[in-house]
């Protein structure tokens, strides 16, 4: 099976149903050797693009990584950025807000870590959180200091339109964002938390937390739906991943990362020939 990035797209304007989304498809590999070498295929040519990114400093990519708990969105970034050079990558994960955070806007916190030029940045969990895990738990709102005057049944679109703007701003400023909603199934869910119970290596891995945001999978996959129909654009596409073959989905990642980086317009920086005249400069100075 070869990897089409168009069948996992959000396309701008659909209304997402997520029960008509795969959370498994046919295997790309045909066994765990084959896997392996695909990976790694996949990891050396992100390196070569990402040296070329740096190179020519005129892109900078954000990759935003949303889940339920255990579809494996640490394995994936993990894996699929495992080859790429830690000096031009930098991983930001985002849980509860801090003190600090609360007292700006819902976006603010993410913004500080946007990256520049030449760099990949990964938020593992991201603002998207402002209109997820709070639409389903609406009273956090009233831990964010918001105006009496804020309107419970329009927020959530304002938010939206907030996020469209902000992702519209940075895609003219030279910031490619690919995003990806891992979408695992309840049961598989399951089975991987019941791992986490017999594995004395991933116990940590489980809380009570979890199995209360459990129960509350209906109301999430609700909030999802209506985000990835509000803020898939032509500019910054959802990626529905399917998320239980964890294999499968560390292809198909890879795989849509490398289709982006290899659309941009990127080249190394050419010498002119004040360029190559100090260059030969600094040959003479190498060779005495």
């Amino acid at each position: 099976m070869k990897i089409n990035s168009k069948d996992f797209l959000v396309k701008e304007g659909k209304k997402v149903k997520l029960t008509k989304w795969p959370t498994i498809v046919k295997p790309v590999y045909k066994s765990k050797e084959q896997y392996k070498q695909l990976l790694r295929k996949h990891i050396e040519d992100l390196s070569l693009l990402q040296s070329l990114l740096y190179a020519s400093n005129h892109y900078s990519v954000l990759l935003i990584f949303q889940s339920m708990d255990a579809a494996g969105k640490d394995g994936s970034i993990k894996h699929v950025m495992s080859g790429v050079n830690p000096q031009g990558c930098q991983v930001f994960s985002f849980k509860h807000p801090s003190t600090e955070e609360l007292e700006h806007d819902f976006l603010w916190r993410t913004t500080r870590y946007l990256p520049e030029r030449g760099q990949i940045g990964i938020f593992n969990r991201s603002y998207y959180e402002e209109v997820l895990i709070v639409r389903v738990h609406p009273e956090i709102l009233s831990s964010e200091g918001l105006s009496d005057d804020i309107d419970a049944k329009t927020i959530w679109a304002e938010r939206y339109h907030s996020i469209v703007d902000l992702e519209n701003h940075l895609h003219r400023n030279g910031t490619r964002i690919i995003k990806f909603f891992l979408h695992i199934s309840k049961e598989e869910q399951r089975k991987r938390f019941l791992k986490r119970i017999d594995e004395p290596h991933k116990n940590w891995k489980l809380s009570l937390a979890d199995m209360k945001e459990r129960k509350f999978w209906n109301h999430y996959m609700k909030a999802y739906e209506e985000c990835l129909t509000a803020t898939s654009t032509h500019n910054a596409p959802w990626y529905v991943i399917p998320a239980d073959d964890k294999e499968n989905t560390h292809l198909i990642i890879s795989q849509i990362i490398l289709d982006i980086l290899k659309g941009l317009k990127m080249a190394y920086p050419k010498s002119n020939a004040k360029r190559k005249q100090e260059l030969q400069s600094f040959r003479k100075l190498l060779t005495k």
